[in-house]
């Protein structure tokens, strides 16, 4: 790659700054939506000479702000990376910025990719996009209708009715949402097949295995069962140095938030229900550790049977499973 483009990503706009392979950096900002991506990729093609395939982009991961510029420019050929904030942070510690603003942010952006050349980002299907706003939507439904019963269940008399109405609603909504679900996974081939593999696994229910397609999309893009657990932050954060840091804090902070969340409470289950799970729960708790450590144990090797499951293409076997390193 000859060019890098860093790109801060807001909620209303996109600061971007490209680095020539001359050292030379242009700056620009754009609005976040199609006409902006539009308006970003004629920008490219008016400053680099080699094409849309000397551009390497690179951006952090902002929640769902990210996903549209990033689709989009990989969808025109543009080689994008999307990566954890905190790496960049640190970069930008390393290089000892003292200035923190948007365009400083690209610029620092796409220095880290010329220097670090982080993996390239592979962009989801359609049916795989679809589902992942379709997962994020029910979450946030399922919230809503938590929190307004939770205040019907302290609210005066005058406005209980109210109350009563937007739960009902929140409720048909979360039924229409699921049925789209549904609907998604049995018109895409691939995420059926999927489907029907995970539906194998003793722990896993009609609400986790959407989240799981949706987070972890084409499982060959992880090399190994490590590897998926490192995305998802099921690994264990060590910080020792001399006498003054010698602590674990659990688990690591950089990891996808939504994919670890989803496992937790299908490990429960699967620590009852499951019998890989269930031995090795057991196994844990007679060496008395402590219940966090033994739950988040088993999300790890919940996880690691998923992807065996979705790797091989084999549905769930205990005695193959049982072999499944964590």
């Amino acid at each position: 790659m000859d060019y890098y483009l860093g790109i801060d990503v807001s909620k209303a706009k996109l600061d971007v700054a490209l680095l020539s392979p001359e050292n030379k950096i242009r700056s620009k900002v754009f609005v976040n939506d199609l006409a902006g991506f539009a308006a970003l990729t004629a920008w490219l093609d008016a400053h680099v000479s080699e094409g849309r395939s000397s551009v390497h982009a690179c951006l952090e991961s902002t929640g769902t702000y990210h996903e549209g510029v990033a689709t989009f420019l990989h969808d025109e050929r543009v080689t994008v990376s999307v990566v954890n904030p905190m790496l960049v942070k640190r970069f930008a510690e390393s290089q000892a910025l003292r200035v923190k603003t948007d365009k400083v942010d690209a610029r620092t952006l796409a220095r880290f990719a010329r220097e670090r050349r982080p993996e390239a980002w592979e962009a989801p299907s359609k049916g795989v996009r679809a589902l992942q706003a379709l997962v994020g939507r029910l979450d946030a439904l399922m919230e809503m209708r938590q929190m307004e019963t939770s205040r019907l269940a302290i609210a005066h008399a005058a406005v209980q009715a109210s109350h009563r109405t937007v739960i009902e609603e929140l409720s048909r909504q979360i039924e229409s949402v699921r049925e789209l679900i549904r609907q998604t996974v049995d018109d895409d081939p691939d995420l059926k097949r999927r489907q029907e593999l995970l539906e194998t696994i003793p722990g896993l229910g009609e609400r986790t295995i959407p989240q799981l397609l949706a987070y972890i999309g084409r499982p060959e893009r992880f090399k190994s069962s490590k590897a998926l657990a490192a995305y998802a932050g099921l690994v264990p954060w060590i910080r020792e140095s001399g006498t003054s840091l010698n602590r674990r804090r659990g688990m690591h902070p950089m990891g996808h938030v939504q994919l670890r969340k989803c496992l937790y409470f299908p490990a429960m289950v699967a620590g009852r229900y499951n019998p890989v799970i269930a031995r090795f729960w057991q196994q844990l708790s007679a060496q008395h550790k402590p219940g966090k450590v033994v739950v988040v144990a088993c999300m790890h090797k919940l996880l690691a049977i998923v992807y065996g499951v979705l790797r091989s293409g084999q549905p769930f076997d205990p005695a193959r499973a049982a072999r499944v390193a964590t």
